[in-house]
């Protein structure tokens, strides 16, 4: 290991001294209570990557947000850590919310509009390269620039995502039971924002079928 990696490694160890320094005086009673457990309200399901810190870009402490992320924060039901972690948040720690969120210029995103190889990633993009896919058949698709084109696709894999979280058997009977809500949001790396975008509305035939499909004895 290079001498500045290790610098920059020791740098951030010494903040993190300071970090408790501080965070003891502003919230005193706060590590003593995370030492006895958590008890988050929010599930947040995002990307890897780190411009995208959500316990910080949510004015958030440690203890306020159990945390699921991955590459460009793809969701499907064959991911078995993701689906542990949505287990354990709601059915045993009962969170209220699930926050799933991409952002804005996003290397997974990015990638899978492109064509190069990538090795393993390419494997893991594929719902992302699939989303593209459909959405380039959509009239007006190749009159948006490359950056509209990302955003939109950063839209639908959110979109693809809170789908599959309402087809989650935990995730149905907790919204039954005791009203959780499921948010699909984007995090606008540039300014700095969180905004809830719309994933449509069931009606209540779809949302019946979609019960009776995936809803769980």
């Amino acid at each position: 290991m290079g001498a500045e990696t290790t610098s920059d490694f020791h740098k951030h160890l010494s903040a993190n001294k300071e970090w408790a320094n501080t965070h003891a005086d502003k919230h005193p009673d706060l590590l003593e209570k995370n030492s006895k457990g958590q008890s988050p309200s929010i599930l947040w399901i995002g990307c890897s990557d780190s411009r995208v810190p959500e316990t910080t870009i949510l004015g958030g402490v440690p203890g306020d947000i159990f945390v699921h992320r991955n590459i460009a924060n793809v969701l499907h039901p064959g991911d078995i850590s993701a689906t542990a972690v949505i287990t354990y948040a709601v059915k045993y720690l009962k969170v209220k919310h699930i926050c799933l969120c991409g952002h804005t210029l996003c290397g997974g995103v990015n990638a899978a509009l492109g064509n190069d190889r990538l090795g393993l990633l390419d494997t893991w993009l594929l719902p992302i390269r699939r989303l593209r896919h459909q959405l380039a058949k959509e009239k007006g698709w190749k009159e948006l620039s490359q950056e509209e084109q990302a955003r939109k696709v950063v839209d639908e894999n959110v979109k693809a995502g809170v789908r599959v979280l309402l087809e989650n058997a935990d995730v149905i009977d907790a919204i039954k039971e005791r009203g959780l809500q499921v948010h699909g949001t984007v995090y606008n790396i540039s300014k700095g924002l969180v905004e809830e975008i719309d994933c449509g509305e069931e009606g209540d035939e779809e949302k019946e079928v979609r019960l009776g499909a995936f809803g769980m004895n």
